[in-house]
């Protein structure tokens, strides 16, 4: 719980700024350090569910400004992290404060930046 309230804060804080119009869809980047998982958010101008790409794409970037989620015993490999990751993205859509600038867009999305994206809403 104390980490989805981590996250909830972080996300609350890059939402509660005007978004750009232009954005149809949100991915949030991972990154795999050593002590934890970094989330990042970005916007696009498009997206192609058949084209990853369209994440390189972004018009609006939290840039920085990202939550950190601290690997434990949990949570100590990559496919672990970003299923909490994505439930924590799936429970912010539901309860969020700014929920509805996410569900207002094509898609959300999830996932390492090497990796593949995980569509997690799609309009």
């Amino acid at each position: 719980m104390e980490r989805y309230i981590k996250f909830e804060e972080w996300l609350d804080k890059i939402l509660c700024d005007p978004i750009p119009s232009e954005i149809v869809a949100f991915n949030f980047n991972l990154y795999d350090s050593d002590d934890t998982y970094d989330i990042q958010i970005i916007g696009a101008d498009r997206f192609d569910a058949d084209d990853e790409d369209w994440a390189c794409d972004e018009v609006f970037s939290s840039e920085e400004d990202v939550c950190l989620i601290d690997r434990e015993s949990d949570i100590e490999n990559w496919e672990q992290g970003q299923k909490i990751i994505s439930d924590m993205i799936k429970k912010y859509l539901q309860i969020g404060k700014y929920k509805d600038i996410l569900l207002n867009s094509t898609a959300v999305c999830t996932g390492f930046v090497d990796g593949h994206i995980e569509i997690i809403y799609r309009k």
